[in-house]
């Protein structure tokens, strides 16, 4: 297996963590630093993919960012894990569609560690449960290098959701762990499941980040 990074930024807000993103992906186009998988909870913030439209906000009651990710409008906040893989595809041999769908196994088989059977659905990137979608999957490539990534609703406030269309769909389209089960899991144990199905689907070992050198660039993004 290839060697990778892990940080788990705990709950941060959305901009630190996307001027950190811009960072990584400058840093493993050079080859400075090997894939690495940000973890986080952010506070409550819509962001708008490329495809997104004004209209799709319905009700603006939380910060707004428009992003260089491919898809429409969504929402992060408390209780939903977001992850942003910072990954070379060229030294993957992926393209997009098949990092894509990697993802969605990842998420898959993490859903599937607690009881929730999901699948994926032609056309509609993200994770599916029957007709209601649990997971969002959004990316942006530069220099063949990935980020942006996924967000696995586990227990947010789900009425965040009726102020946009996300993704240009209905609002009761989304859905969460919490509201399938009727309980949830914690979002430790989320986390943990979720990086071991990385770390298989990807073929890499994830170790923490060496802190001289996750120091410097936190600072240098102001993290």
């Amino acid at each position: 297996m290839r060697k990778g990074f892990l940080v788990d930024l705990g709950f941060c807000k959305y901009e630190p963590v996307w001027r950190l993103q811009l960072k990584l992906v400058e840093l493993r186009s050079s080859l400075e630093i090997p894939d690495v998988l940000l973890l986080v909870e952010h506070d409550h913030v819509f962001t708008f993919g490329r495809r997104a439209s004004v209209d799709d906000i319905m009700e603006a009651k939380v910060p707004v960012f428009r992003v260089e990710r491919g898809g429409g409008v969504t929402y992060h906040g408390p209780g939903q894990l977001v992850g942003y893989p910072i990954i070379n595809l060229d030294l993957m041999g992926l393209d997009v569609k098949q990092y894509v769908h990697k993802l969605e196994e990842v998420l898959v088989k993490t859903l599937r560690r607690f009881n929730v059977e999901a699948g994926t659905k032609e056309g509609y990137p993200g994770v599916w449960v029957g007709e209601k979608k649990v997971a969002s999957i959004g990316i942006a490539i530069r220099n063949w290098v990935a980020f942006h990534g996924f967000a696995l609703n586990i227990n947010p406030d789900m009425s965040y959701f009726r102020c946009i269309r996300p993704c240009g769909m209905q609002p009761e389209v989304m859905t969460s762990i919490k509201e399938l089960l009727g309980t949830s899991p914690g979002m430790e144990d989320v986390k943990e499941a979720l990086i071991k199905e990385f770390e298989t689907e990807f073929g890499l070992k994830l170790s923490q980040f060496p802190q001289d050198r996750w120091k410097a660039i936190a600072e240098s993004v102001n993290l």
